[in-house]
């Protein structure tokens, strides 16, 4: 993950202001509507209003693990919850300092609960937001508005009682630095505990179709699986970056008969989601979202979290934004 500001220029966060006084009026659409089961965002077609929405929804509890938070609005949010006597804690990946100190003092100094991740993890990369330890928002983007103008990225809410509370128990731990083994809930995928397992049932269990949108695409263990389900004659599609770092796990993918379009960072789309769907338009269709990308630390090295859920509306909204992002892209050819 470090060097990816190198890629490509930050946006200017003057547009801040707007957006934190959007916050700031914002209704809690989406967070109610989870209430009911799931409800999807997607970046960038939607800004991060809802967020902010749904941090300032908390009556009791915040809690928060997040790889880079850079974003006032969501600071202020927080900062706003704390003084109002809503409980605040917040855990930062200790790796990222230099981008995540302005939050960690700002926090610190309103009362909130922060502090840097456990160095038991090579980075805690996870970006997960719960609410009242009943909602959760679990994100494939962090909170750094410098990206959101052009990030790719989804946040899905859960309000599954099991996941909700798998995903505050382990929040506790890495709070407190102390050893957990996560547990899955009903829809859960944690790293580095089984997320590899999980991913590699959800794609060899794919019969119809596979879709897969994903910043690193280097795991040999996932790509395998990938070009073996195009090689059994699942429809693959594989939406990338990079393919000067990625060319060969991308031709493995064609030479199976998969197809690949790719983003090269530097103008429009910036594809940072981590997305999977298995058999789209089917019974069984499921849906990944989460931090985890298709690399070994992120998969056995990092602290991540993602869901697989059938849920129709995330399936509907993943699958859209993939099929506009495929034919955008540039055809991979090797």
């Amino acid at each position: 993950m470090p060097g990816r500001r190198s890629r490509r220029p930050a946006v200017l966060f003057a547009a801040l202001a707007t957006a934190a006084a959007t916050a700031l009026t914002a209704l809690c659409g989406p967070a109610a509507q989870a209430a009911n089961g799931y409800a999807l965002l997607t970046f960038p077609d939607q800004d991060h209003s809802a967020v902010y929405a749904f941090i300032s929804s908390a009556t009791s509890s915040v809690d928060v693990t997040m790889y880079e938070l850079r974003d006032t609005a969501a600071v202020s949010a927080l900062v706003n919850r704390q003084k109002a006597g809503v409980k605040v804690r917040v855990v930062l990946d200790g790796a990222h300092t230099s981008v995540n100190s302005s939050a960690y003092n700002a926090l610190k100094a309103a009362g909130a609960g922060v502090v840097y991740s456990s160095s038991a993890y090579v980075y805690t990369h996870q970006k997960t937001i719960t609410v009242d330890a009943a909602r959760s928002l679990v994100m494939t983007g962090n909170l750094d508005a410098g990206y959101y103008a052009n990030d790719r990225d989804f946040g899905v809410f859960d309000t599954d009682p099991a996941d909700v509370a798998a995903i505050e128990r382990v929040f506790a731990a890495d709070y407190a630095r102390t050893a957990v083994t996560p547990t899955d809930g009903d829809h859960l995928v944690w790293s580095p505990t089984d997320s590899q397992t999980r991913l590699l049932a959800l794609i060899n269990g794919a019969r119809h179709s596979l879709d897969v949108e994903q910043l690193e695409f280097g795991d040999t263990a996932l790509v395998n699986a990938v070009a073996a389900a195009a090689g059994r004659g699942v429809a693959v599609r594989v939406v990338g970056m990079n393919p000067s770092s990625y060319g060969s796990q991308f031709d493995q993918v064609l030479a199976a008969g998969g197809r690949v379009v790719t983003y090269d960072g530097v103008n429009g789309l910036y594809v940072h989601a981590k997305t999977v769907t298995a058999d789209y338009g089917t019974a069984g269709a499921r849906v990944f979202a989460g931090s985890e990308n298709f690399s070994d630390n992120s998969l056995n090295h990092n602290r991540e979290l993602g869901l697989i859920v059938d849920d129709p509306d995330v399936l509907n909204g993943v699958e859209s934004a993939f099929a506009a992002d495929f034919a955008g892209g540039t055809p991979y050819t090797g």
